[in-house]
């Protein structure tokens, strides 16, 4: 019984880090669009600085996985693959 404790808390300490080292993605691929649109003015560059905002709203909210999918998105309308 002792041992099972032990694995199952290993488990969640797991999941725990893992959670924190995918939410840490978001703000880095921002960071890329935002560096990769610079002083561009074509359509394309505004969609992605408006998707660029939505990821960041979205991981304030703490909705990380929507927010990756956001700022990809971004990069795929750069012609970033991410």
């Amino acid at each position: 019984m002792r041992r099972f404790v032990m694995v199952a808390v290993i488990g969640i300490l797991s999941l725990s880090v893992v959670s924190v080292a995918a939410a840490s993605q978001c703000p880095k691929l921002i960071a890329q669009i935002n560096a990769e649109v610079g002083n561009r003015f074509d359509s394309a560059a505004a969609e992605a600085r408006a998707k660029a905002a939505e990821a960041e709203q979205l991981h304030r909210d703490g909705k990380h996985a929507d927010s990756e999918k956001a700022a990809k998105d971004a990069l795929q309308l750069l012609g970033i693959k991410s």
